[in-house]
């Protein structure tokens, strides 16, 4: 029977044999253990059983196993282990920004909920979905192995601050790349 705790000393295993990296979860294929209730919110909030689980150890603990599948679905894994978890976006949020250069040297680090830290690149692109129907957007920016973190709206407002026109789009430098949020010809006065 898997549960919460067993989850967690399979994690804490996991991670003290990764050495201070990231354990290696794209390459372990261990049994499929079922669904225990977890969940993380688009606000990037992690719940077990529709509680919130509020200690931020067990919750950077599991976000270093967690997995995208090739289906979309996400799941914790470890060597002996995989337990699928409902995301209900993305599993994490880019909480700040570190803003060092302008414009073409920019370099914008990001920060996440879980304590990620990367600069946006070609390696790890930031992309922006208009909603059709609100015109709202939603801005990501890859984390590691398919995981992303949706920028949070004080974030983005910063980013939108620092945007430029660039080949008939506005948006913004990092690591060499130009990452478009629309195109210029959309943007209202």
């Amino acid at each position: 029977m898997v549960d919460l705790k067993n989850i967690i000393k399979s994690a804490e295993s996991a991670n003290e044999e990764s050495h201070g990296g990231y354990p290696p979860v794209e390459k372990w294929n261990p049994d499929h253990c079922g669904d225990i209730g977890l969940e993380i919110k688009s606000d990037g909030s992690w719940h077990y059983m529709n509680s919130p689980i509020g200690r931020k150890k067990i919750v950077n603990l599991f976000a270093r196993i967690l997995r995208k599948e090739a289906d979309g679905s996400y799941v914790l894994v470890t060597p002996v282990e995989k337990i699928m978890i409902k995301v209900d976006d993305v599993p994490f949020i880019a909480i700040d920004v570190n803003i060092t250069g302008s414009g073409r040297d920019s370099m914008l680090s990001f920060s996440t909920n879980t304590g990620d830290t990367v600069v946006a690149s070609e390696e790890y692109p930031i992309r922006v979905i208009i909603d059709p129907k609100t015109e709202e957007p939603s801005p990501y920016v890859l984390v590691r192995s398919k995981l992303e973190a949706k920028i949070s709206r004080s974030v983005f407002y910063d980013l939108v601050n620092l945007g430029e026109e660039f080949n008939g789009y506005f948006g913004i430098w990092s690591g060499g790349c130009f990452f478009p949020f629309m195109k210029a010809s959309e943007l209202i006065d």
